[in-house]
């Protein structure tokens, strides 16, 4: 049987689960690769909303090596590839790049109602943009949607009506594309042919049913400044990249983002020893340096009296430290409440002082995707019940 009609055979499987005859794009089908992957990016363009078109690997890249032997694919879930010697966790550059604008003529311009952000709760890096979003006071501008804690091998999936297991605010399923069950499925609605992984946030257009961007630095920067001539005077107010400070946050930026963002699963991630000391020996010392420059500030945030993007991406990844880095990326050379006072006493003031920084803190996510969905980490699923509580009390 040729490449592509085998190709079709398996695909027909879906006629078994309800999702019918496949398109008439089979008619008169040659042999030839090309011919699979034309039919394949249509099929999935047509059936995308459909979970099960991937269950069954109907990818032509499978099928042209179906003579050879077999040969194990990378998982999701495969943080750092198998064959890797070095054992480091090298974390994958965004894709979609776009940017809305206030320049007259820009493709993505700031509307009320036209963009959709896709986030976790889990995630730090899509935390962030939440965290803006709530600051900057876009909660009648860009609506939101929260996936379900759990990353399975297809990525993360949506919640269902009969998820009980993640409560919190808009955590529904996809709100925009009925049938759609898992992230992937917008990724692949936009490209096809898209190898990436799957990650949140995700920045979704209405309008041209399209991701305009997948990097959370870059949509926190927009939600800065591109809605202003959309809100309230108080919340224009808020600027978090402010001009002045701009060099000092990009040099905040440098080392936090790569030693302590990062290096938290760069330590958890490693696959060998050597790697994860290099990185955690690393992340202690960034740790150390954070913790003196706090120690010498005269405000609360970490440029004194101002609140920063840098209090926001350094805040995201410090909550989670204690409640998941400690133990569950092996990060316990010491912990942020016992062995970091000033980061401590900043953590708690931006968490209970700070709506935007509390109402968007869900613990439940966070230890339950971490502990539950690295089964190369925490094979049993088993979550701790520590630390308790989860953060200390402004006083305490």
């Amino acid at each position: 049987m040729s490449l592509t009609r085998r190709f079709i055979s398996i695909c027909s499987k879906q006629q078994f689960l309800g999702l019918g005859t496949l398109p008439a794009i089979t008619t008169g089908i040659s042999t030839s690769t090309s011919t699979a992957t034309r039919f394949y990016s249509q099929a999935r363009r047509s059936y995308s909303h459909f979970p099960t078109l991937t269950h069954y690997n109907c990818n032509p890249r499978t099928f042209a090596t179906m003579a050879a032997p077999s040969k194990e694919e990378p998982k999701i879930t495969d943080w750092v590839p198998k064959n890797d010697k070095t054992g480091e966790f090298k974390r994958q550059q965004s894709s979609f790049r776009d940017f809305i604008s206030r320049e007259p003529g820009a493709r993505f311009a700031p509307e009320k109602g036209r963009y959709h952000l896709y986030v976790s709760y889990a995630c730090p890096w899509a935390t962030r943009t939440l965290i803006a979003r709530k600051m900057k006071g876009l909660e009648g501008i860009v609506s939101f949607s929260v996936v379900h804690w759990h990353m399975g091998p297809r990525g993360w999936r949506f919640a269902t009506a009969e998820d009980n297991d993640a409560e919190g605010e808009n955590v529904i399923p996809d709100p925009l594309h009925d049938g759609f069950t898992h992230l992937r499925q917008l990724y692949f609605s936009v490209n096809p042919n898209y190898e990436g992984r799957f990650t949140v946030p995700v920045l979704w257009d209405k309008k041209e049913q399209t991701i305009v961007n997948n990097e959370s630095s870059e949509i926190l920067r927009m939600f800065n400044t591109e809605f202003d001539d959309l809100i309230e005077e108080q919340y224009r107010s808020v600027d978090l990249y402010p001009q002045d400070l701009r060099g000092a946050i990009d040099e905040a930026h440098s080392w936090q983002y790569d030693l302590i963002n990062n290096g938290v699963y760069k330590s958890g991630f490693a696959t060998t020893q050597e790697a994860y000391e290099r990185n955690v020996v690393k992340l202690f010392e960034a740790l150390d340096r954070a913790e003196k420059h706090l120690s010498e500030q005269k405000g609360p945030y970490w440029f004194g009296d101002r609140l920063t993007e840098v209090d926001i991406r350094l805040f995201v990844t410090i909550i989670r430290f204690d409640p998941v880095y400690v133990q569950h990326f092996k990060c316990n050379i010491r912990d942020i409440r016992s062995g970091y006072p000033a980061i401590h006493k900043w953590m708690q003031n931006l968490y209970w002082n700070h709506a935007a920084f509390k109402d968007t803190t869900n613990f439940l996510h966070i230890k339950n995707h971490y502990t539950k969905s690295h089964t190369n980490i925490n094979p049993l699923s088993i979550t701790p019940l520590g630390p308790v509580p989860n953060i200390l009390p402004l006083d305490a």
